[in-house]
């Protein structure tokens, strides 16, 4: 299950940040890290992760980490877009036919196939 937690920690300086940042992005199951609030000093996580754990590893590079909290984050239904190829409408001054094409949502599938 996907989960955003939020972590605490004391980061005095850009080089601390980065640091935490590598630290939390070399975790299994993270799928973004990114640094929240007016210092800066927020760790915002998403990912399948072990809050605790990631907790634990970074208290082992600094001094204060605090876990503010952890939210699950819900997966929207996409449906499967069925889409069609429509040619461009042809152009006065092309020299020659433009092979292009526009995607478009199709709204009510027919089962054609674009060659």
């Amino acid at each position: 299950m996907k989960q955003k937690i939020i972590l605490k920690l004391e980061l005095d300086c850009d080089k601390c940040r980065s640091k935490a940042l590598k630290i939390a992005a070399e975790a299994k199951g993270v799928s973004s890290v990114s640094l929240e609030g007016d210092d800066r000093d927020k760790l915002v996580v998403t990912g399948e992760v072990d809050a605790v754990c990631l907790a634990r590893v970074l208290r082992k590079k600094f001094r204060c980490v605090t876990l503010q909290s952890v939210k699950d984050v819900k997966k929207k239904d996409e449906k499967a877009k069925d889409v069609v190829c429509v040619p461009c409408p042809p152009q006065p001054c092309a020299p020659f036919p433009s092979s292009y094409c526009y995607v478009v949502q199709d709204p009510y599938p027919t089962g054609c196939f674009v060659m």
